[in-house]
């Protein structure tokens, strides 16, 4: 058995479909799903985020101008526990994203800092904050329509039983 390689995003290829025509309102056949698609050596399962993580690009963005302390964090990040934001800076620093400086004062100081790698973040992060401006009244006004659809058929369901 030979071991599989990891796919680069520029080498998954989009499926192309049938070029068949299609019956009105039946959708085109599409390759299958390759079964080594998420491989366990592949490079997106070990990235520092998820898509849609909460609070790591925030607790970044409050990092950019330099380090912080804990209680500096809690002011903009206001609506997260103290439990959370300690899970989330230690996820952060297991990733190398920041570093935690303790110092050896009475009362103690912690200070938490991004690394370089950290800094690396910040277009990404920048093209998301792009994209959220251009695309979020379209993002609310299906989340919108989603709810109205699962509130009107869960009224539906309620009502049958």
């Amino acid at each position: 058995m030979t071991p599989q390689t990891a796919q680069t995003p520029q080498d998954v290829q989009t499926p192309q479909t049938s070029q068949t025509p299609q019956p009105p309102g039946q959708r085109p056949a599409l390759a299958p799903l390759r079964p080594d698609m998420f491989a366990p050596e592949c490079p997106s399962r070990a990235t520092p985020f998820r898509v849609g993580d909460k609070w790591a690009g925030m607790i970044m963005m409050c990092l950019e101008d330099g380090p912080r302390r804990f209680s500096e964090l809690r002011v903009p990040l206001h609506a997260i526990t103290p439990k959370v934001l300690a899970e989330s800076l230690r996820a952060l620093e297991r990733d190398g994203i920041v570093t935690r400086t303790a110092y050896d004062e009475n009362p103690p100081r912690v200070e938490y800092e991004l690394t370089a790698l950290g800094r690396t973040l910040f277009a990404p992060i920048a093209a998301t904050c792009d994209w959220a401006r251009e695309h979020l009244s379209a993002l609310l006004r299906e989340r919108e329509a989603y709810e109205g659809r699962f509130v009107d058929s869960a009224r539906r369901s309620s009502r049958q039983a």
